[in-house]
C-alpha cells in the first residue's frame, strides 16, 4: 500500500497537492507511516506517537470525522489510518537499534489558506496544486516530510552505524502538536534532536545552523457571553458581548513592552452579532503573545488574560478562555550546531549567519528541543535555504525545489557522521 514516490520532490508535490491542516493530516501521516513501515522501519503512529490530553485546538468531530472519510477515499494507508482516527496523527519511526540516537523532526500539516491559481504560480502550471480547496501547503512543511521520506529511503539501503528517528509532527501552526509529541516520550533518550526547515528568507544554497532569535507564543480563543435584548426598545436590558470583545482589544494594544525583549500582541479577529437592531448576546475574539523569551511571553499571557477578564466584567459579561497553541523558545547546543555546519560543508552549502531580515517568528519544535535537552541530549533547529516565489503564510507561497536533494544530502551527512 505504500506510495510509489521516492525522491523528495515526489513527496513533496504529492502532498502539496493533497494538503491537510494540523490534527486532521490523516492521509499524509498514514502514507509516510505505511512507506517507512515498507523500508523496514519501526513505526509508532496514533496516540502511542502522542498525549492526546497535551494538544490543543484540536478541531470539531465533525470537521475531524470529515477529514478522515476524505484520507480514506483518497489514498491514506488503510494499515495506519484508524490509529489515528481523532486528530492522533503523529508518527515517530527508528531505524537500528545501537549507536547514538538522532531524531529529525518533521512537520506535516497545511494552512487555511486558498492557494492561488495564477498561471505563473509553479504548482498550478504544473498540475500539482491544492486539491483541496481553502487548504495549502503555505510553509514548506511538504518539503520537510519529502526531505524525510528520501532520506529513510537513503538510510534504508545504506543503513548507519547509528539509530535514526524520524518524527512526523502534527499542527505545527499554531504551537498545537509538538507539546503532545514530545510528551510522547518517545524521544527521551535521543541524543541529537535536528528540526530543519525551508525558507525563511534564505537563497538556496544557505544553511543556517542555528537559530535561536524563535519566538515563545500564546494563542488564546476568548468567547464573550452576554444577554441580546432590542437595540431600540430595551437596550438597557442587554450585555453587548461585542462590545466587551471590542474593549478588550483596544485594551490589549496597550499592554506594557518589556525592555530588553521583543514582545508582540495581536488580535486575529473579531466577531459577533447577528443584526443590527439585537445586542449582540455572544463574541469571539482570537488573539495572541509572543515574546523572545518564554517566561516573559508567559507574564504576557496571564496579563492579557486579566484583560479580556476585566472587558467582561465593566460590561457585565462572562468570558471563557482556551488555550489554543502555546510555544517556547529553545536554545540549540554548541556541539549539535557544529555538526549540522560541518555536514552541510561537506555537501557543498553556504553556512552562513541568520540575516537580521529573516522571516523567523515561532516553531513548536521548541517541545521536542527541550524535552530531549530535559533527558539530556542536546538539539538545534536548523534553516535550509530555498528561494521563495512569494512569502510563507500567503496563496502565492513555493519553494526552489532545487534545495531539496542537498537538503537531503545534509541529512544523511549529518547522519553519517554522528554514527
Amino acid at each position: 500500500m505504500s506510495p510509489s514516490l521516492g525522491t523528495a520532490i515526489d513527496w513533496r508535490r504529492d502532498l502539496h497537492a493533497h494538503p491537510e491542516v494540523g490534527f486532521t493530516e490523516f492521509r499524509t501521516a498514514s502514507r509516510a507511516a505505511g512507506h517507512l513501515a515498507d523500508l523496514g522501519w519501526q513505526v509508532v503512529a496514533g496516540r502511542e506517537a502522542m498525549a492526546p490530553d497535551e494538544r490543543l485546538g484540536v478541531p470539531d468531530d465533525a470537521t475531524l470525522d470529515a477529514a478522515y472519510q476524505r484520507a480514506e477515499a483518497d489514498g491514506g494507508d488503510p494499515r495506519f489510518l484508524p490509529q489515528m482516527r481523532g486528530g492522533h496523527t503523529a508518527v515517530v519511526a527508528t531505524l537500528g537499534t545501537d549507536g547514538p540516537h538522532l531524531a529529525l523532526r518533521a512537520d506535516t500539516d497545511a494552512l487555511p489558506i486558498l492557494e492561488s491559481d495564477a498561471p505563473g504560480h509553479v504548482p498550478t502550471a504544473a498540475g500539482f496544486a491544492s486539491s483541496y480547496a481553502g487548504q495549502m501547503h503555505a510553509c514548506g512543511h511538504d518539503a520537510h516530510v519529502g526531505m524525510a521520506m528520501e532520506l529513510a529511503e537513503r538510510l534504508t539501503a545504506d543503513p548507519p552505524p547509528c539509530r535514526v528517528s524520524i518524527v512526523l509532527q502534527p499542527a505545527e501552526e499554531g504551537g498545537r502538536g509538538g507539546l503532545a509529541t514530545a510528551a510522547s516520550g518517545l524521544l527521551d533518550d535521543v541524543d541529537v534532536l535536528l528540526a530543519l526547515h525551508v525558507g525563511l528568507g534564505l537563497r538556496t544554497g544557505a544553511l543556517v545552523a542555528s537559530n535561536d532569535g524563535l519566538l515563545a507564543n500564546s494563542k488564546i480563543r476568548a468567547t464573550f457571553h452576554g444577554r441580546a435584548a432590542h437595540a431600540a426598545l430595551a437596550p438597557e436590558e442587554g450585555r453587548n458581548a461585542l462590545l466587551g470583545a471590542a474593549s478588550a482589544t483596544l485594551a490589549l494594544q496597550g499592554l506594557t513592552r518589556v525592555s530588553g525583549h521583543q514582545t508582540r500582541v495581536s488580535v486575529g479577529r473579531i466577531s459577533g452579532g447577528t443584526v443590527s437592531n439585537i445586542v449582540p448576546d455572544r463574541a469571539e475574539l482570537l488573539l495572541e503573545t509572543r515574546a523572545d523569551d518564554g517566561d516573559v511571553n508567559a507574564d504576557l499571557e496571564q496579563r492579557a488574560r486579566a484583560m479580556l477578564q476585566g472587558a467582561a466584567t465593566m460590561h457585565g459579561l462572562q468570558v471563557d478562555l482556551d488555550l489554543i497553541g502555546r510555544v517556547t523558545t529553545a536554545v540549540a547546543d554548541p556541539p549539535a550546531v557544529e555538526a549540522v555546519a560541518a555536514a552541510a560543508r561537506a555537501v557543498g552549502l553556504d553556512v552562513i549567519a541568520m540575516p537580521d531580515d529573516a522571516g523567523l517568528a515561532s516553531d513548536d519544535a521548541t517541545a521536542l528541543m527541550r524535552r530531549v535537552q530535559d533527558a539530556g541530549g542536546m538539539a538545534t533547529y536548523a534553516a535550509l535555504g530555498a528561494t521563495l516565489a512569494e512569502g510563507h503564510h500567503t496563496p502565492g507561497f513555493d519553494i526552489d525545489e532545487a534545495a531539496l536533494a542537498p537538503g537531503v544530502d545534509l541529512l544523511e551527512a549529518w547522519v553519517r557522521a554522528a554514527g
